[in-house]
């Protein structure tokens, strides 16, 4: 049985090395000079390999069922066990997130390589794959200006996103030729881009609500941190809203921040009561520091519509209501979604209803199997979909050298 693996990143490096321990002929061409080059980037480099979070998918975005299966054959926790049986040790961090105990990315790497060799994988780097076509009960894969011919093909290609790391969407090229829909890629796991360029990027606020709204009315809401970019926001509240905006029309959509959610609007009118009665002969603007960050006071102060300068003992109950309604509603015009090639991930790929969710194996050719981001199946941020590129890896991998 040979089988051919095209793509050398997470959920590649899993197919490969399952199916050559069943027993197959396995190659896996990686167009890049080195394995896992996208792996190097995850968790800021610590690489968040998975999580143990019971409630998994929940925050699966796109598809969750179809994953039950592919969990149920590789869980997080067999993530764990399989990462410990390679010599990895590692660690549990908030919220379930799982890193290796040397929070070094290459680690984890290095640890899947082993496993490769040690399974017997024949690894061929810098292959590019220029087409793969079906022909006489197999599969040819032109690869650089060679014809490797094999009994069952692994697309495992990835996204759109990070095209440096070869990334780049050739996969749903291969896929649609041999007669697989491919739901439009869309970027996701992104920073908002915003019409407002406020001039505080770099600010972090933690623990404040951030909804998306359209025609003023909530889609989407998020607790947590906000960071302030040169071109918008981001930071985890606003990775997570991406992932649920990004196939909406936002033509006049905007972000709406609370800069103090723990607060009812009443409460906060006499928090602002108390720190503007110690503070009486100062201007507006800068009587507004134990409430807020000093950078985004200026802001603040701007929508409000409250001149800068008024003496806070001439501040009206109106002028104090303005300024809580900015404080728990602050706007930000939406301009768009960051680029997909700087999104974490990609959402969209080849259609699920097109893919056999018990072995990954594709429902119109026979052999041809997927594992990753190539399909559309994505989660939130939180080692989630690193944890399905592994579960859909080990089971497209175990599948093909079966003949399930």
């Amino acid at each position: 049985m040979k089988i051919v693996v095209i793509g050398g990143g997470a959920g590649g490096m899993m197919a490969a090395g399952a199916a050559a321990q069943v027993g197959a002929d396995v190659t896996l061409l990686e167009r890049n000079e080195k394995t896992g080059k996208k792996l190097y980037l995850t968790g800021k480099g610590r690489c968040n390999l998975t999580n143990v979070d019971e409630s998994f998918l929940d925050k699966v975005v796109v598809n969750p069922k179809f994953l039950f299966g592919a969990l149920k054959c590789f869980s997080a926790k067999d993530t764990m066990q399989f990462f410990k049986d390679c010599g990895l040790d590692l660690k549990v961090e908030r919220g379930g997130r799982v890193f290796p105990q040397s929070d070094k990315s290459s680690d984890v790497i290095n640890a899947l390589n082993r496993y490769l060799n040690d399974s017997g994988v024949n690894v061929r780097l810098n292959s590019y794959v220029s087409d793969t076509i079906y022909e006489n009960g197999q599969f040819v894969v032109s690869v650089n200006g060679e014809k490797l011919r094999c009994d069952k093909l692994i697309i495992a290609t990835g996204g759109k996103s990070y095209s440096k790391t070869g990334s780049t969407g050739n996969g749903y090229i291969f896929a649609h030729r041999f007669g697989h829909t491919i739901v439009p890629p869309v970027t996701s796991l992104t920073g908002i881009n915003t019409v407002e360029k406020t001039g505080i990027e770099g600010l972090t606020l933690k623990n404040v609500e951030v909804c998306v709204k359209v025609n003023d009315k909530t889609v989407k809401s998020c607790f947590g941190e906000l960071l302030f970019t040169h071109e918008g926001v981001s930071g985890p509240t606003v990775l997570t809203l991406s992932a649920y905006i990004n196939r909406l029309n936002l033509k006049g959509a905007e972000l709406s921040i609370d800069f103090k959610p723990a607060l009812s609007a009443e409460e906060l009118d006499k928090r602002i009561l108390i720190d503007f009665s110690s503070q009486q002969n100062k201007d507006f603007c800068n009587a507004l520091d134990m409430l807020l960050p000093k950078s985004v006071i200026p802001s603040v102060v701007r929508q409000s519509g409250i001149s800068e300068h008024t003496k806070i003992n001439s501040i009206s109950a109106a002028q104090r209501k303005r300024l809580v309604d900015t404080l728990k509603d602050y706007r930000l015009h939406i301009e768009g979604l960051c680029d997909i090639d700087t999104a974490v991930i990609t959402s969209g790929g080849v259609s699920v209803k097109e893919v056999n969710p018990s072995t990954m194996q594709s429902k119109i050719v026979n052999g041809l199997y997927f594992a990753g981001e190539v399909l559309d199946v994505d989660a939130l941020t939180g080692g989630y979909n690193l944890q399905i590129a592994w579960s859909t890896g080990r089971l497209a991998g175990i599948s093909a050298a079966k003949g399930r």
